[in-house]
């Protein structure tokens, strides 16, 4: 009986020993989704117009996308879907005539203490144009 118990032992142990104990693995790091930008509507205004709604297609918007109209991003930015975000463009963004650049912004993660978070990712630039 004794035996018996010391295989059962010896076994459990040998598995126990066996599990969990492999080289580490090292997974490469989430760098977050690239938002890209395919069209805009409307996609010129006139110098000197009102305030507008601008509306940014194009695919992997998160829900937290900011859309940035000549470097600075708009507050207020909605999400339609992953394909389509709306931004309302004050009038004081439009006075002066000339091509304006358009992203779209998928803000990062933070990580825990372990890190994990993800990076800030933006678009390729898409020109607004001010007539």
């Amino acid at each position: 009986m004794k035996t018996t118990q010391t295989i059962i032992l010896a076994a459990l142990m040998a598995f126990g020993l066996g599990c969990g104990y492999s080289k580490k693995s090292t997974m490469p790091a989430s760098p977050g989704t690239m938002p890209a930008i395919t069209q805009l509507n409307p996609s010129s205004m006139a110098a000197g117009s009102a305030t507008f709604s601008l509306e940014v297609d194009g695919s992997n918007f998160n829900g937290n996308a900011v859309v940035n109209f000549n470097n600075a991003a708009m507050a207020g930015t909605t999400w339609v879907n992953s394909g389509k975000l709306m931004v309302t463009i004050p009038a004081s963004a439009i006075t002066t005539a000339g091509m304006v650049p358009v992203t779209v912004t998928n803000p990062g993660t933070q990580g825990g203490p372990y890190g994990g978070g993800t990076q800030a990712e933006t678009s390729a630039v898409m020109n607004f144009t001010i007539n």
